[in-house]
């Protein structure tokens, strides 16, 4: 479930429009291959003209980035939702395990996004070029739960940069074993191994 704030009428409007083309474009990407899809194909399948497509994206490597956007934005409000007290380690592995549950809860579908995303070379870039987006949105919002300023201190970019491996390595064993590994039983083995690191003092 996104943890995103709530929209305006046009802006909900907009966003299932986006999330509409944004499912038909993953699926059929999964399902056929990046490269073997157009957006005439995605467009017929969302039931939109190319026209609005192209209004919400600029390419079909697009929709990929916006949705890798969107489970960033959703790790970021779950750590700021974490309570006060709770350790760097705990509040941590809660973030990064809100997009793990969602693959654990549509494990089929998210097995093909996933696989999709880590197989294809230039996919699988713009997977790593989020990651260190999503390291400075989490370190930041970590240094304030802290008291460390992210620009001069080490902890917090290290911290979240070790959260977000485990995360990516995570995802590469789920996807290699076809979904047979529970993802959220591999998150927290992952996070038994980094957490005396992560609540080290800085």
């Amino acid at each position: 479930m996104s943890t995103r704030p709530h929209l305006s009428l046009a802006q909900r409007k907009r966003q299932l429009v986006s999330d509409e083309l944004t499912e038909a474009a993953l699926q059929l990407l999964a399902l056929k291959g990046f490269d073997a899809v157009t957006v005439d194909e995605i467009v017929a399948a969302a039931g939109v003209s190319k026209r609005t497509f192209f209004r919400y994206f600029a390419s079909k490597e697009d929709v990929v980035v916006q949705f890798l956007a969107d489970m960033g934005a959703d790790m970021r409000s779950a750590l700021a939702e974490r309570p006060a007290g709770e350790t760097p380690a705990a509040a941590l592995l809660h973030a990064v395990r809100v997009p793990v549950t969602t693959c654990a809860a549509d494990s089929e579908r998210a097995l093909r996004v996933v696989q999709l995303i880590l197989r294809t070379p230039a996919l699988h870039a713009r997977f790593l070029e989020r990651q260190v987006q999503w390291r400075d949105d989490l370190a930041e919002e970590l240094a304030g739960r802290v008291g460390l300023d992210p620009e001069t201190d080490l902890y917090p970019r290290l911290a979240t940069g070790a959260a977000l491996n485990a995360f990516h390595v995570v995802l590469q064993r789920w996807s290699a074993s076809d979904a047979a590994q529970d993802p959220v039983a591999l998150l927290d083995q992952a996070f038994a191994v980094v957490a005396r690191a992560l609540d080290g003092p800085p």
